[in-house]
């Protein structure tokens, strides 16, 4: 069984998160093709921030610098009643010292857009985020034309923040920061 690290070291830490209507299961090796493929989806790719298509090595070489090396978590949505997966939803940027991350989230699977998995997902990765890994503050980078995101973060109770000092414009894109605290 694997911890939110992608590895066997550490089973106290969750590796399921149970919802309503979905559940987040850590990300495995076996996930790399169909998280590849959906994020090369054009309903996926318009949405980041980075347009280039990823490759499988591209993939591997972030899992294995990010996630077994706790920088980064990464779970698979999926549909409750069918175990469907429709997803992901990833931390990256973890900064144990700042308790802060990094928040992600897309549905790749398209017939599952707007039927509300991602509010729920990104619920409960809200959750888990605070209680589980400690965080205090959870930032994110959307682009401003991706209004459904944009609202779906305002309900979860996002507020947009200044864009941080370190932080680089990206090019032609018009991102907007935005800031969980823990309540």
């Amino acid at each position: 069984m694997l911890n939110m690290y992608g590895t066997d070291e550490d089973m106290s830490r969750t590796d399921r998160i149970e919802g309503e209507r979905v559940s987040l299961r850590l990300a495995t090796e076996a996930d790399t093709d169909r998280l590849v493929a959906w994020r090369n989806s054009p309903h996926i790719m318009k949405t980041f921030l980075r347009q280039e298509p990823l490759t499988r090595e591209t993939h591997e070489r972030w899992r294995a610098s990010q996630i077994e090396t706790g920088r980064a978590v990464q779970f698979i949505i999926e549909r409750n009643e069918d175990g469907l997966p429709l997803g992901s939803q990833y931390y990256m940027h973890i900064d144990r010292e700042k308790k802060s991350a990094e928040f992600g989230i897309y549905i790749g699977e398209e017939t599952a857009l707007g039927c509300g998995y991602g509010r729920e997902a990104a619920a409960l990765a809200l959750d888990y985020a605070f209680r589980e890994l400690g965080l205090d503050e959870i930032l994110l980078r959307v682009r401003e034309e991706n209004r459904r995101a944009v609202t779906m973060y305002e309900k979860l109770g996002f507020h947009i923040c200044e864009v941080p000092e370190d932080e680089d414009e990206t090019e032609g894109i018009r991102v907007l920061f935005m800031k969980k605290e823990r309540a």
